[in-house]
């Protein structure tokens, strides 16, 4: 078995999309591969074949490798709640809420579980494409370092470091980077890959050249900027895609603790609907439907969304013959209250939700992680459309607004719809990513011309077949494939 781990320069430096692209390139070559993330830090997460939750860009990297995605692959999962407070997730499960110091001590610790998940597939695969987090040169952050040199360390593999030239200063980025790591960790670093390049290449060779013979250490290759790409994104919120003139307007509220907002990339690529995501002082735009998205923090994001006159603007939008959404945290928020009585999420109490749903919440101990399937009835189509996803929440929802559910799952319902059709709300992840749900939803906020609803499934599908192309097209492969002993 041998283990490769990609670092970065800087957060989004490209770590996630190199990885993705390296699983793909292998598992084309029928490599047994997998990917591997000892720690991250996101808001958006996925539910595994074995019943746990790991980072998003780790389960797109699964599917690159061609495997279900399993809670060994992000042993230690962080969920920031506040500022300087997380959720922290070990294989899968809530261990419990820490904050920043008390996590810092806890480390070593959580190195157990990094190094038995390590472990674990090992025995299962051949290689192991790991993944750093943020940047290895983090002087604050290496004592007891799981994340980075130090989880490489731990384990004996090469790492290479990723620098992203489209944002500037690349050459500086990695001579930088690896004059403030050990000497060990230095000789361990044995090339670098520069992400996502455009102009012409050979302006860059003579810097590649400069660099190559001031480290002592090759360069990889270059990988090309990649127009159109849209993959689950790790933190950064994306920007909608082209749109056709008239398309249906979709405003969401950029939430202070957003999660899973992976759930709008389907409508940020759909060419009828116009996407914006609307975050702090931003004034909203006039839309067709307001969605309110995943929440970490479900009462302080709807004090946050009061502070912010989010609670008159959808007054407002309503009363025009609007229509709003909510999923997960936005769901529970559309409803008459939001409580915490054991302070799951932060102070314990009660929040009054918006009220335009008849349920009520409360957060109780125990995470419910479950994927799921079952059909959808979006009022007024005539007919209900098959639609798959997950729950990643606390929260138990009950009153009289679920005997109107959105879903049916076949052994429970999911979700309500108002009495006027017009506000309706979810439980379940991934609602757009079948063609025929989003569709019927869709058709339900106005929109008429039907048939344009993007299957995302092979959306991604295909974009990780383009990553794994460029790797074939630009990095030296037979380098590559000595370093890993294939």
């Amino acid at each position: 078995m041998t283990t490769l781990m990609i670092q970065g320069t800087t957060s989004d430096a490209g770590k996630s999309t190199v990885v993705a692209a390296l699983c793909r390139w292998l598992h084309r070559q029928g490599v047994s591969v997998a990917p591997f993330k000892p720690q991250n830090m996101a808001l958006n997460s996925a539910v595994t074949v074995d019943g746990g939750e790991i980072g998003r860009s780790t389960a797109l990297q699964a599917l690159a490798c061609g495997l279900e995605p399993h809670s060994d692959m992000n042993p230690v999962l962080l969920k920031p709640q506040t500022d300087c407070g997380a959720q922290v997730i070990l294989r899968g499960q809530v261990y419990g809420n820490m904050n920043a110091v008390d996590y810092h001590a806890y480390k070593a610790e959580a190195r157990k579980s990094v190094l038995a998940a390590w472990q674990a597939l090992s025995a299962r695969y051949d290689v192991i494409i790991a993944e750093g987090a943020g940047s290895p040169a983090e002087i604050n952050l290496r004592a007891n370092d799981i994340a980075n040199m130090g989880f490489a360390e731990m384990v004996d593999c090469p790492v290479l470091l990723v620098g992203d030239i489209d944002r500037g200063g690349v050459f500086a980025q990695l001579v930088g980077t690896l004059e403030l790591i050990s000497e060990s960790e230095q000789a361990r670093t044995k090339g670098f890959i520069i992400n996502r390049f455009r102009g012409d290449i050979a302006l860059l060779e003579p810097g590649l050249d400069w660099l190559a013979e001031r480290t002592g250490k090759p360069v990889n290759g270059v990988l090309p900027y990649l127009h159109g790409l849209v993959l689950d994104a790790e933190d950064s919120v994306g920007t909608s895609s082209e749109h056709e003139a008239g398309a249906l307007k979709v405003v969401v509220p950029v939430l202070p603790r957003i999660s899973n907002h992976n759930d709008f990339d389907p409508l940020r690529l759909h060419p009828g609907v116009e996407l914006t995501f609307v975050g702090p002082d931003q004034t909203p735009p006039p839309a067709d439907v307001i969605i309110l998205p995943g929440s970490k923090h479900t009462r302080s994001d709807l004090e946050w969304m009061r502070a912010n006159g989010w609670d008159s603007v959808i007054e407002r939008h309503l009363r025009y013959g609007g229509h709003v959404f909510g999923i997960c945290g936005g769901f529970q928020m559309l409803g008459q209250t939001v409580s915490d009585p054991d302070g799951l999420e932060g102070q314990p109490g009660s929040s009054p939700g918006l009220g335009w749903l008849d349920i009520d919440t409360r957060m109780v101990a125990g995470k419910q992680l479950t994927r799921v399937s079952g059909t959808l009835s979006a009022p007024g189509t005539g007919e209900a459309s098959t639609v798959s996803g997950y729950e990643i929440h606390n929260g138990v929802t009950t009153g009289p607004g679920l005997e109107r559910p959105l879903v049916n799952l076949g052994d429970k319902v999911d979700g309500a719809i108002s009495t006027d059709g017009r506000v309706m709300g979810t439980y379940l992840h991934g609602v757009f990513d079948d063609p025929a749900a989003c569709a019927s939803l869709l058709a339900h906020w106005g929109l008429r011309d039907q048939g344009k609803a993007v299957d995302y499934a092979a959306h991604r599908e295909r974009q990780l077949d383009r990553l794994a192309d460029s790797v074939e097209q630009c990095l030296d492969t037979g380098w590559l494939k000595a370093l890993l002993g294939i």
